[in-house]
């Protein structure tokens, strides 16, 4: 199976749903990447996605970036500066802790659900919506070869 096929058309509606829903009172940006293999260090590869997809180009510096290499069963969550200088040392820890509790019974979808709302949590919490906020980058799954 490769990397666009991983989830059904149901289930990326419903991982793009959870987005829109977690960004819906924040100015912040979350985006999933699925990738096939990641070869390197799988923070590494998130973080060079987290670049490519300019999700460091957002005006508080608040995305969020969840990482999934579906062959290699890896992956990582990516803060940007904004989010990390405002949250708890291991936060992202704890989400993936959440997250591989559903990766572990192969519910993918319900695992990034779980991390989405999360991340949207301590979005909301320290990047309340303002009036002005418009989506900086799309709410799309974003697929590697």
């Amino acid at each position: 199976m490769i990397a666009a096929n991983f989830f059904t058309k149901e289930q990326k509606k419903q991982i793009r749903d959870a987005i829109a829903r977690a960004e819906l009172n924040t100015s912040g940006e979350i985006r999933l990447h699925v990738d096939n293999h990641c070869r390197i260090d799988v923070l590494d590869c998130a973080a060079s996605w987290f670049r490519t997809l300019k999700m460091h180009k957002t005006e508080l510096r608040n995305g969020v970036l969840f990482y999934l290499a579906v062959k290699d069963r890896k992956f990582a969550i990516i803060g940007d500066a904004g989010i990390n200088a405002v949250t708890p040392g291991n936060f992202w820890d704890n989400i993936k802790e959440e997250m591989l509790a559903y990766f572990k019974e192969d519910q993918f979808t319900e695992g990034l659900i779980r991390g989405i709302d999360m991340a949207g949590e301590q979005l909301q919490a320290h990047f309340p919506c303002q009036s002005d906020d418009k989506n900086e980058l799309p709410d799309e799954i974003s697929f590697g070869k």
